[in-house]
């Protein structure tokens, strides 16, 4: 019971900041542009806590998270669910494109999170008496220096941040839950707002206007993704017993906010003014909690792309940046320096470009509504491939919420959404790339067959001088001997008595780890398997150990890549910048040979 609470405490650091400082804005943006009625008020409430009941509780607390593999969960899981399930080559090509799409997208979803969840609580400091007349400017770098203090603290791991957060978290839910309970009070008709026929009436009386306000009341579900992405670090029940916890907060204060706003019409920044309303000078110590929600906010996105960017590369549609793991218990909490510091880069570019958080929010949504699609879609498809008609039924229903929040989105295109879109456009080219690249590599390597290669193997094997010891090649596997080993063995006349080819193959579950030795393939040569999870991450030197292993050479390929074609040019450069197979796999280097193959691409 004790460990069960404090993995919900964690979990409220680590998933739920980013849709737990929502309050701070979305009811602030709708009511930019909105006549602040209370038909309006009530109408849009509904809206909001009826969004959080459909997509984050339906889509992603139930629908999603029971998709998980062995407590992994992410568009890239949904992807490894669906593709054994299909049986056209055609519709694999189309969803792992989409998976491809999905990935890309929360990226632009991770850059503009941080950005507007700061900018929007810094903002609250022109509250302050004395301080109304702040220049923008000033609000700019507090909140450029706040995120630069986040990015630095990401190598901590987030498992250790989530110390720290978790219990911050709840005095900042608390707070929330406190302050609705007292707004709703002093106008409990808010109450009302929870049945859908208001949300419903609103859309058919306000037509058009109505149809775009959708594409601000989705901010109430953005960080929703989160529940689903950040699976991997906590786990399913702790995470879904403190969305029942979050939900009635965010409810509550949704509310709140909306009977204030009854209560003191033309309020611009709701949650802030409704704060300094009910506190006074003690406003200050709220408004510093909000900041501090705001970075955990940021932390949430960014434990979870570090989640998703993993998970690409030890499926092999990503390069395989240098990747740190930052907790001893959860080999799924990692650290990805390359993918920390871009993302830093970006985030304060975006914070500089738009500059104001209601400006911010005219881009923002574009990219989650189009990740909650493309999971809505994945779900749909392994559903029915499962025949699992009931769960396939409601998530035809959360389609169709899905597909109405993005093209409610769309119009945000031309006033600054095509910045998540042009953000998402390199993640998306940069996995085209690579892995068109990689396929396009292999084939003009022109490895040879296994049946040829083992008799020039047996032949050379028997007639030449063999080294003392045992010598590692490591292996794609499978029929097909990579042209590396063909050179040093029968060209370079490197043959040891003992000759092992060790393979590592990525399983499709995301966990476990297995290895042993296979049939030996002839006299002087040996296979041996590495199995492990997508997931895994795992000390090959201490497996080989275990396994009676002791050799005298590790030999493994490199890649030379003579090319006049830009692309390739580009996907060369990405190799020679991204850590080699050694490097990633943290081999004993006084063992290390690597061997050089030119391939003209």
């Amino acid at each position: 019971m004790k460990k069960t609470f404090k993995e919900i405490i964690k979990s409220f650091g680590i998933v739920f900041g980013d849709i737990g400082t929502s309050p701070i804005y979305t009811l602030s943006v709708v009511f930019l542009t909105l006549k602040q009625s209370p038909e309006n008020i009530l109408g849009v409430l509904s809206l909001i806590v009826w969004t959080l009941i459909l997509v984050v509780t339906l889509e992603y607390a139930w629908l999603a998270m029971s998709l998980s593999k062995k407590g992994e969960g992410g568009t890239i899981v949904l992807r490894e669910i669906l593709i054994p399930l299909l049986k056209s080559g055609r519709h694999v090509t189309f969803f792992s494109i989409l998976a491809f799409i999905g990935v890309s997208l929360l990226v632009g979803d991770g850059v503009i999170t941080p950005a507007i969840s700061i900018l929007s609580a810094v903002e609250g400091l022109t509250l302050i008496p004395g301080l109304e007349s702040l220049p923008q400017w000033t609000l700019i770098v507090v909140a450029g220096i706040i995120a630069i203090f986040l990015f630095s603290v990401q190598k901590k791991g987030a498992s250790k941040v989530a110390n720290t957060f978790g219990p911050i978290m709840v005095v900042w839910f608390s707070v929330l839950a406190i302050f609705g309970v007292i707004s709703i009070i002093s106008a409990p008709q808010v109450l009302l707002s929870l049945s859908p026929l208001y949300a419903i009436s609103f859309i058919l009386h306000n037509g058009l206007i109505g149809f775009f306000v959708l594409s601000e009341v989705i901010l109430c579900a953005t960080g929703g993704e989160a529940l689903y992405a950040d699976m991997g670090h906590l786990g399913r029940k702790p995470i879904l017993q403190a969305w029942a916890i979050v939900f009635v907060v965010l409810v509550t204060n949704y509310l709140g906010q909306g009977a204030f706003l009854l209560m003191h019409p033309d309020t611009k920044n709701i949650l802030f003014t409704m704060f300094f309303s009910l506190t006074g000078h003690f406003y200050i110590i709220l408004l510093i909690l909000s900041i501090i929600a705001t970075i955990i906010a940021s932390q949430a996105m960014i434990s979870g792309l570090f989640s998703i960017v993993y998970q690409g590369i030890t499926t092999r549609i990503i390069p395989m940046f240098k990747v740190e793991f930052t907790s001893s218990e959860l080999r799924s909490q990692v650290y990805i320096q390359f993918v920390n510091w871009t993302m830093l880069v970006a985030v304060l570019f975006i914070m500089i470009t738009f500059k104001k958080s209601a400006n911010l929010a005219s881009a923002y949504g574009l990219a989650v509504t189009g990740d909650m699609l493309i999971t809505s879609i994945f779900m749909l498809t392994i559903f029915y491939q499962k025949k699992n008609y009931i769960k396939a039924g409601f998530s035809i229903l959360i389609l169709f919420v899905d597909a109405i929040f993005l093209l409610s989105n769309s119009y945000k295109i031309p006033h600054g959404g095509y910045w998540s879109i042009v953000i998402a456009i390199f993640p998306f080219l940069l996995i085209l790339l690579f892995t068109n690249g990689q396929r396009l590599l292999y084939s003009s390597m022109r490895p040879m067959m296994l049946s040829k290669f083992l008799a020039k193997y047996n032949e050379v094997y028997a007639t030449m001088s063999k080294i003392a010891g045992t010598g590692l090649f490591f292996a794609m596997g499978g029929a097909k001997v990579s042209p590396y080993i063909v050179n040093t063995m029968f060209i370079n006349n490197i043959i040891y008595e003992d000759n092992i080819f060790v393979s590592i193959i990525r399983s499709e579950n995301p966990t476990g780890v297995e290895y042993y030795f296979k049939d030996d393939l002839a006299e002087g040569l040996r296979v041996f398997e590495i199995r492990m999870g997508y997931m895994e991450f795992v000390n090959i030197e201490s497996i080989l150990s275990k396994a009676g292993i002791h050799c005298k050479a590790i030999f493994y390929g490199l890649e030379h890549i003579n090319t006049s074609n830009i692309l390739w040019k580009i996907f060369s450069g990405i190799k020679r910048l991204i850590p080699t197979f050694d490097e990633f796999y943290d081999l004993p280097q006084q063992k290390l040979h690597g061997v050089i193959t030119k391939v003209h691409l």
